[in-house]
C-alpha cells in the first residue's frame, strides 16, 4: 500500500508538471517573467511567498523534474542571498530526501532481489565511508542531484545521514547559485554560471575532501608512530616472520620483484601443512582408504580381505611423503630464488626494527622499510579438568608419536568434530583403531548443511567410528574422558586423546603485545591486510579469517604486493571465492554459500542437485555415494555456491571455482564440453538439471506445433 501511494503522489506531481505547462516558467526567461510578477507582493506578503516557493521547490526536487538549478537562481532574485539560500538549503535536502525515500520504498527490495550479493559489497563501502563520498557528490554539481538522489535510495545508507551530509555537502553550491541568482537580469541561460572557471572551483571543492582525507591519514599514522624512531636507511625492504604458505609465497614475490628481502622461521620451512598438517594428513588418509578398499574389495569383485597393517611402516610412508616435499620448501631453494631465509626466533622490536635470536646462538637487529607476520596458528587447547596431565595429542604432536608405535592404538578418542577431527578419526579407524569421536554440538561438520553432516557422520561410522555428538568434554581422569551428555555422564575410555577442536593464531612471543599491535584471535588488520601501523601486515592463520593453505598464500600477494608499493596503490584481499574441502571419503567440497547460509542471510535462491548414482563413471567406480548442489538466484544461472560430496569433490569443486571467480554461470558449464566417462560430468549434468528445470514451455508448444504441422 506504501508503495502505491508513493507512486500515486509522484505520478500527480509529474501530471500536474506537464498539464500546466510548468516547464514553461522553470526556464531562465520564465524566472525573469515571474520574478518581475512577485517581486511587488513579496514585499507585501513575504511568509506566503516563501511558503508557496519552498513548497514548490520539495515538489520539484521530491519528484525529480527538471528545473531546480533554474529555480535557486529565482531564490536569489526573489530573496537575496541570505533568505534565498536558506530557503533553497532545506527546500533541496527535503526535496532530496523524499526523492531518496521513494527510490527505497519503491524500487530497493526488488532490486536487492536480484543484485543481492553485488550490492553487498557496495552497501558495506557505504556503511563505512558513506558519508564521506556522498559529501564529495554533493560539493561536484556536474553529478546531476536527481541520478544522486535515485540510486542512494537503493543503498543502505540510513536516511538521516543522507539528509544532513546532503545539505552540508550542497550548501556552498547553493550559496554560488543563489547569489549567481541576484544577478538574474544579467543571465541568458544555465552557462552564464557555469562557465569553465566556475566548474573548475567546483571540481576543486569536490576534490577537496580526498586532500582532507589524506591529511587526516597523515595525522593518524603521526600518532600511531609516536614515541618510535624511524631509520633514515633501512638494511631490507622487508621482513617475513614465518615460513609457512603465507611467508613462503610473500618472500618469494618480494625476491621476484627484486626487493631485499628476509624470511625468519624458528621451526621448519614449509610450516603445519608440509610438516604436521595438510601433506602428512592426507598421506595417511590415502594408506587408511587403500585398507578400506581392500576390506570392501568384493565391490570390485574381488575377494575381500582383511588387511595387516603394519603401523610402523605406514607412518614411515608419511614421513617419506614429507621428506619428498621438503625441497620445494627448502632454505636452499629460496636462497636461490633471491630470499636471505634465517633460522630462528624474530621479535619486532619497533615498526622498523626486528631482532632475530639465530640458532646458531648470535643475535642480529635489522631495520626494515616493511613486515610481514606470518606466524601462523597452534592447536586450541580447551580448558578441561584434567586434559594437562593426560599426555594427549594433537595434530601436530601426534606424527612424532605415532612414528614410535608399531601398531595403531588400540583406543583412540578423538576430541573434535570438524574437518581435522572427522579425518583422523576416520583414517585411525580404517587402520585398525577403535575409535570414539566426541562432539559438543548435535552434529559433525556444523559449517555444512544438515544433510552434508548426516552423510559425513554415517560414512564414519560405516568405518568403525563411534560418532558422540552432544557430549561435552568435562574432564579427563584414569585413562577415561568424562564428557556431559544431556545431563549424564559419560566415561569414554582411550589409549591416545587426541585433541582437534580447531586451531587458534600464534600470537605470543615475537613483539606484538610490546609495540601495541592490536590482537583480538587473530592479528586485528584492515582491508589491505594492514595492522594500525601502515608498514606491518599480516596474512595467514595469523591473519584469519580463513585457516586454509590456500587462502594463505592467496593474503600473502596482497600483503607483500601492498608492503612494497602501497605509497602507490594498495590492493584490498580478496575473498569472494573461498573453496574448502574435508579429506572424508567420500570428499565434501564446497565454495560460496550453502543453503544454511543463505538462509541465515535472508538470501533467496534456488537449488539444483544432482545425484552421483545416476552418474556412469561413479557406477563403474562403485563410488556413488554423493551429489553436487548448486545454489542460484531464482530464475538466473549465476551460482552462489556449490557444495559437492563424492569421490574427487576437491577435484570437482574446481570447475565452480573458476565459474564464480569468473562470473560464468551453469549455462557456460553446460556449453562445455566434459571428456566421458568422468566424474566431472557430474557438473555439467548438475548444470543440465538447472536447464530442465528453466525450458521454456511456451516455446517449446509452439515449437511442438511446427513440428506437427510439418509432418502434415
Amino acid at each position: 500500500m506504501k508503495k502505491i501511494l508513493i507512486i500515486l503522489a509522484l505520478a500527480a506531481l509529474i501530471a500536474a508538471y506537464f498539464f500546466f505547462g510548468l516547464g514553461d516558467y522553470l526556464t531562465i526567461e520564465g524566472i525573469k517573467q515571474v520574478a518581475g510578477e512577485v517581486g511587488g507582493y513579496y514585499q507585501r506578503n513575504p511568509v506566503q511567498v516563501i511558503a508557496l516557493f519552498f513548497l514548490a521547490y520539495v515538489a520539484v526536487t521530491a519528484a525529480s523534474l527538471p528545473g531546480a538549478a533554474v529555480m535557486t537562481l529565482a531564490a536569489g532574485a526573489l530573496f537575496g542571498v541570505l533568505v534565498g539560500t536558506i530557503v533553497v538549503s532545506f527546500a533541496s535536502t527535503l526535496g532530496a530526501t523524499l526523492a531518496f525515500l521513494a527510490s527505497r520504498y519503491v524500487l530497493r527490495d526488488s532490486i536487492e532481489a536480484r543484485f543481492g550479493e553485488r550490492l553487498k559489497t557496495v552497501n558495506q563501502g557505504l556503511e563505512r565511508d558513506g558519508a564521506f563520498y556522498l559529501f564529495t557528490i554533493r560539493m561536484i554539481p556536474l553529478f546531476p542531484f536527481f541520478v544522486v538522489n535515485l540510486v542512494m535510495g537503493l543503498t543502505r545508507i540510513r536516511a538521516w545521514t543522507y539528509a544532513w551530509v546532503s545539505q552540508v555537502g550542497m550548501l556552498l553550491g547553493t550559496i554560488v547559485y543563489v547569489n549567481a541568482g541576484t544577478q538574474l537580469a544579467q543571465i541568458d541561460s544555465l552557462a552564464g554560471i557555469a562557465s569553465p572557471a566556475v566548474l573548475v572551483s567546483f571540481a576543486l571543492l569536490g576534490i577537496a575532501p580526498w586532500f582532507a582525507k589524506a591529511i587526516i591519514a597523515w595525522i593518524k599514522r603521526r600518532k600511531v608512530y609516536a614515541g618510535f624512531d624511524k631509520p633514515k636507511r633501512f638494511d631490507r625492504n622487508l621482513v617475513v616472520i614465518g615460513a609457512g604458505s603465507a611467508g613462503l609465497v610473500s618472500s618469494l614475490i618480494a625476491a621476484t620483484v627484486k626487493a631485499r628481502v628476509m624470511l625468519v622461521e624458528a621451526n621448519k620451512m614449509g610450516g603445519d601443512c608440509l610438516n604436521t598438517g595438510c601433506v602428512p594428513s592426507k598421506a595417511l588418509i590415502k594408506s587408511a582408504k587403500v585398507a578400506e578398499q581392500m576390506r570392501r574389495a568384493d565391490r570390485y569383485g574381488l575377494e575381500a580381505v582383511e588387511p595387516e597393517v603394519p603401523f610402523g611402516k605406514t607412518i614411515e610412508r608419511v614421513m617419506g611423503a614429507i621428506k619428498e616435499i621438503e625441497p620445494h620448501d627448502s632454505v636452499e631453494r629460496y636462497e636461490g630464488l633471491g630470499v636471505d631465509v634465517v633460522e630462528g626466533y624474530a621479535k619486532v622490536i619497533d615498526p622498523w626494527t626486528v631482532e632475530i635470536a639465530r640458532r646458531d646462538g648470535t643475535t642480529q637487529r635489522l631495520t626494515t622499510r616493511a613486515i610481514v607476520i606470518a606466524a601462523g596458528a597452534e592447536p586450541f587447547i580447551p580448558p578441561i579438568e584434567g586434559l594437562e596431565g593426560s599426555g594427549y595429542l594433537t595434530s601436530d604432536t601426534m606424527w612424532d608419536a605415532f612414528a614410535k608405535m608399531d601398531q595403531a592404538p588400540a583406543r583412540v578418542a578423538v576430541l573434535g568434530g570438524g574437518p581435522i577431527g572427522c579425518e583422523l578419526s576416520q583414517a585411525l579407524a580404517r587402520l585398525g583403531s577403535r575409535v570414539t569421536q566426541i562432539e559438543m554440538e548435535d552434529r559433525v561438520l556444523g559449517r555444512e548443511d544438515i544433510e552434508v553432516s548426516a552423510l559425513a557422520q554415517a560414512s564414519l561410522e560405516a568405518s568403525g567410528v563411534r560418532v558422540l555428538t552432544g557430549h561435552r568434554a568435562v574432564r579427563v581422569e584414569q585413562g577415561e574422558l568424562v564428557a556431559d551428555h544431556k545431563g549424564a555422564e559419560v566415561a569414554i575410555p582411550f589409549d591416545t586423546l587426541i585433541v582437534a577442536v580447531g586451531r587458534a593464531a600464534r600470537l605470543k612471543g615475537y613483539g606484538l603485545e610490546d609495540i601495541g599491535i592490536d590482537t583480538d584471535k587473530t592479528v586485528v588488520t584492515d582491508e589491505f591486510l594492514a595492522t594500525k601501523f601502515p608498514n606491518i601486515y599480516a596474512a595467514g592463520d595469523v591473519a584469519g579469517p580463513f585457516q586454509f593453505t590456500h587462502t594463505a598464500s592467496h593474503q600473502a600477494w596482497f600483503a607483500s604486493v601492498n608492503a612494497l608499493f602501497g605509497q602507490f596503490k594498495r590492493f584490498k584481499a580478496d575473498y569472494r571465492v573461498i573453496p574448502a574441502v574435508t579429506f572424508l571419503d567420500p570428499e565434501v567440497a564446497r565454495v560460496g554459500i550453502n543453503e544454511s547460509e543463505a538462509k541465515a542471510q535472508g538470501i533467496d535462491y534456488e537449488v539444483t542437485r544432482y545425484d552421483l548414482d545416476d552418474l556412469d563413471r561413479a557406477i563403474a567406480e562403485s563410488e556413488t555415494k554423493g551429489f553436487v548442489k548448486v545454489l542460484t538466484p531464482p530464475a538466473k544461472d549465476t551460482i552462489l555456491g556449490a557444495t559437492i560430496v563424492g569421490a574427487h569433490a576437491g577435484e570437482l569443486l574446481a570447475e565452480y571455482v573458476l565459474a564464480m571467480k569468473h562470473k560464468l554461470g551453469l549455462n557456460k558449464i553446460l556449453g562445455t564440453i566434459h571428456s566421458y566417462p568422468t566424474m566431472a560430468e557430474a557438473n555439467k549434468f548438475a548444470a543440465g538439471e538447472w536447464k530442465k528445470k528453466h525450458k521454456p514451455e511456451g516455446l517449446l508448444k509452439l515449437v511442438e506445433k511446427y513440428h506437427a504441422w510439418r509432418r502434415g
